[in-house]
């Protein structure tokens, strides 16, 4: 998620306060022993990630691995058909609030300003 991201985590880390050891934990395991294996480029396993995560309504998670998969060269259609892959599989609950934080991230980043989510429409 960048170097602000990276600096937070690290502190997180040294800290020893509640929480450092699973920034430790997540750090090592996710970060280097999942993320750093060969076999997927970091777009893919992005994608995977996504997935899951609209599957598991982790919206918090998803908003960060939605800005992780940007960095690692994800467009926002790239975005919209997980999203519709998703579907059948999920269902339409599940997608509309995974949608609405897809957006609100677009919007923050400045890759898409002009939609608006569900609730913004007054459809939820």
């Amino acid at each position: 998620m960048g170097e602000g991201a990276s600096a937070k985590m690290r502190d997180a880390m040294a800290s020893n306060g509640f929480g450092s050891a699973i920034a430790q934990m997540a750090t090592h395991y996710a970060f280097a022993d999942v993320w750093g294996r060969d076999g997927l480029e970091r777009k893919q396993r992005s994608l995977v990630v996504i997935g899951v995560l609209i599957a598991q309504r982790q919206i918090l998670e998803l908003k960060n691995h939605i800005r992780i998969g940007i960095r690692n060269g994800l467009t926002a259609r790239d975005i919209e058909e997980a999203l519709i892959q998703t579907l059948p599989y999920v269902g339409f609950p599940a997608v509309a609030s995974a949608t609405t934080a897809i957006v609100e991230v677009l919007r923050e980043l400045g890759i898409d300003t002009e939609t608006r989510t569900s609730e913004e429409r007054g459809m939820l």
